[in-house]
């Protein structure tokens, strides 16, 4: 029996993160469709930082990221 090639299904992803696929090429060199810099911003906007969390002065961080932007 032959076995029938794997489909390669799209992830399910954040809705922000629409069409971002990496790859990692024979030397190991990361590539990616979305630069690093809105890589960043997103997981800013949307992952809690576990060292950040105890501090009582969180909201005021966040704030303040808010408006510089």
């Amino acid at each position: 029996m032959a076995k029938k090639p794997k489909k390669e299904e799209t992830p399910k992803v954040h809705k922000d993160l629409e069409g971002f696929k990496m790859n990692i090429n024979s030397f190991g060199e990361i590539s990616s469709t979305f630069s690093i810099d809105k890589l960043n911003e997103f997981l800013n906007q949307n992952v809690e930082d576990k060292k950040l969390k105890d501090r009582d002065d969180l909201d005021e961080i966040k704030e303040g990221k808010k408006k510089k932007k």
